[in-house]
């Protein structure tokens, strides 16, 4: 019996923690989250859509972070980041932004996504410069665009495919996520998953390596103090499994290295267990989904709910 607080007290600081890691507040309710709330239609996509069950599930743990690595492998989309993003001095800021962005844009109503949409549009009006090579890049650039859109949504269902509960249907998710790349001026995204990876193949020509992929890959890989304490652990086990679910090509971007099978198996399991522990003391769902699920006057904790 008396250990029982101690569990408690260890589960409020991991729930605590990770909430702040992903959305900025303790409670995992900042403005943002609350605005999902209000009363609105379904959004771009709805309950029974594929962006739901991916992108509510605590796989994007891992898709996040192997997002980011691909990122880095393009060398223009690098250079955006190196001199526009404070992805080193505020890292958690700049996950929290692009959470705020997948969440309300799956998540919120049509209005809400739009909106979410457009704030993203504005600040990539102000991302522009010269990538080391000399060559002019911006973040308007339907291209450049386009390889951080296949990045974001390759990684996302990769992710789902490996450590998710339940199938999906991959080519719906595709189809679904290019609403996304467009509403950003993304021209033509892939909207099955053939196509996404004929996309990632016409990118075979421009993505590369270097001293700054790699600094970047060590930055993701190893942050440091920047997390809060109770999260390092974890991030650990999550950012190997983000490493290990690469291409070969972009291990050879980065300058990491494909792990033997069974090594890779292992972080495999341990990733899984993690993500199952997580799942136990966040909750089924997170908040954002709860109040998306109200929203629609859907009672969140009815079992017949997927919890993704």
């Amino acid at each position: 019996m008396s250990s029982l607080p101690l569990l408690t007290t260890a589960g409020d600081v991991v729930r605590r923690t990770f909430r702040t890691i992903l959305s900025g507040d303790p409670n995992g309710e900042p403005p943002w989250v609350k605005a999902i709330g209000a009363p609105g239609d379904a959004g771009w996509f709805g309950p029974d859509s594929a962006a739901w069950q991916v992108n509510g599930s605590l796989a994007t743990l891992v898709g996040g972070p192997r997002a980011l690595l691909l990122q880095a492998c393009h060398p223009l989309a690098l250079a955006g980041v190196e001199q526009h993003s404070t992805y080193r001095t505020d890292p958690l800021g700049r996950l929290q932004r692009t959470n705020l962005y997948v969440t309300t844009s799956t998540f919120g109503s049509s209005t809400q996504a739009e909106q979410t949409a457009a704030m993203v549009s504005r600040v990539h009006e102000r991302v522009s410069g010269t990538a080391p090579d000399g060559r002019p890049y911006s973040a308007q650039d339907p291209r450049l665009l386009l390889w951080v859109h296949i990045g974001l949504t390759d990684s996302m269902l990769v992710a789902y495919q490996r450590f998710g509960r339940g199938t999906v249907d991959v080519d719906q998710y595709v189809a679904e996520m290019a609403q996304l790349a467009r509403a950003l001026g993304v021209e033509d995204p892939p909207t099955t998953v053939s196509e996404l990876a004929e996309a990632f193949d016409s990118f075979r020509d421009e993505v590369g390596g270097g001293p700054d992929a790699r600094a970047v890959a060590r930055f993701l890989r190893f942050p440091g103090r920047v997390l809060p304490v109770g999260g390092w652990g974890p991030y650990e086990v999550l950012v190997r499994a983000a490493t290990d679910l690469l291409p070969h090509w972009a291990h050879q971007a980065l300058g990491t290295s494909a792990r033997p099978s069974m090594v890779a198996a292992v972080d495999t399991a341990i990733c899984a267990t993690t993500l199952r522990s997580l799942q136990v003391v966040l909750g089924p769902r997170s908040r954002a989904v709860e109040l998306a699920y109200r929203r629609l006057g859907i009672d969140p904790n009815a079992e017949t709910l997927s919890t993704g």
